[in-house]
């Protein structure tokens, strides 16, 4: 596993991270505008959205003072890459306890 895939797994591994890629999901938004969904100062806000960026989960846009933060679809590769891997695991898995359970049926 490369390094950007591990930052993208240590993004993902904080609960308030995820929900901030949730919000982000649905439009772009200010840091401003995504502290204001948290029970969180703004600079805890800012440290969250640095991670997820360091990630590579989001990416941010500089407007003339305000920073857009947006949700980077492409970043969440790696992740899905590594699933698919339990995805299959568990697909033949569950194909072979089928194919025992009905042999033993016969």
């Amino acid at each position: 596993m490369t390094q950007p895939d591990q930052n993208a797994f240590r993004a993902l591994a904080d609960p308030t991270r995820r929900d901030i890629l949730r919000l982000l999901s649905s439009q772009d938004m200010t840091i401003a505008q995504v502290a204001g969904q948290f029970d969180m100062t703004r600079a805890a806000v800012k440290k969250h959205l640095t991670v997820l960026s360091d990630g590579g989960l989001i990416t941010v846009e500089a407007r003339g003072r305000e920073r857009i933060n947006r949700l980077n679809p492409v970043g969440l590769a790696p992740v899905f890459s590594w699933l698919e891997y339990f995805d299959r695991f568990w697909d033949d898995r569950l194909d072979a306890l089928k194919s025992a359970i009905e042999k033993d049926a016969t």
